[in-house]
């Protein structure tokens, strides 16, 4: 009597197991390799925001400690050279500020540090519906209307949601939302001692990204100097 070799191989049952527990670690390993760059991608992205939101608020507070206003001038002048001009009521107020933080680059530039900054928003070229943080200098200040003037553009944040900055009143201690030296109801000859900067954007899972400093004015009071 003749004995039935043994079956080599594999049942079509055995293969179909096998084959659902490949696919099935492959999706693993799939997600946990897809999960892992997302997260990657998102942490890189919120480390250049923040660092952005950082260098935009440096270069704001370091304009706003050398503010100055100056009485060596025409005070009935339409477009005086000294202001310090803050307007709200909308998600990026335009601020208008003349400081000495300007760095004179080279030897024989006709410039001073003197200067006259301006925060103001723009729609992105770049991303059409996006406004960016735009910082205006003009470097040789003068009684013509400013936008006769030349002045330099620089992108300080991209894609902002909003800019909110509250001025210290050191006279009667409290926040404002405005400034302005130049009318005779306002804040004519002094500037606040502190100015509140909180920017906001959006983050690449659509939440807010807010960072908020503060900037200490060093001259109040307006400069005379008699002839």
């Amino acid at each position: 009597m003749t004995q039935r070799r043994a079956q080599a191989g594999m049942t079509l049952i055995e293969v179909m197991i096998a084959s659902a527990v490949m696919v099935m670690m492959m999706t693993l390993a799939w997600r946990t390799i897809s999960n892992t760059s997302e997260t990657k991608r998102s942490a890189g992205y919120y480390q250049e925001r923040n660092h952005e939101l950082r260098m935009a608020l440096g270069r704001i507070v370091a304009d706003l400690e050398s503010a100055y206003i100056s009485r060596n001038e025409d005070p009935n002048a339409s477009h005086p050279r000294t202001m310090f001009i803050a307007k709200s009521g909308s998600k990026i107020p335009q601020i208008s500020f003349s400081t000495m933080g300007h760095r004179v680059l080279w030897s024989d530039a006709n410039e001073s540090e003197q200067t006259v900054i301006t925060y103001l928003a723009h729609d992105s070229r770049e991303h059409p519906g996006e406004t960016d943080l735009v910082r205006e200098e003009r470097r040789r200040p003068s009684n013509q209307p400013p936008e006769e003037e030349p002045a330099e553009f620089d992108v300080l944040c991209r894609n902002i949601s909003k800019l909110e900055m509250k001025f210290w009143n050191w006279k009667n201690l409290e926040w404002q939302d405005t400034w302005d030296t130049t009318q005779a109801d306002g804040q004519r000859g002094w500037l606040p001692s502190r100015v509140l900067i909180t920017i906001t954007v959006k983050g690449s899972d659509d939440r807010d990204i807010k960072l908020t400093t503060q900037a200490r004015i060093m001259m109040q009071e307006a400069l005379l100097f008699s002839p």
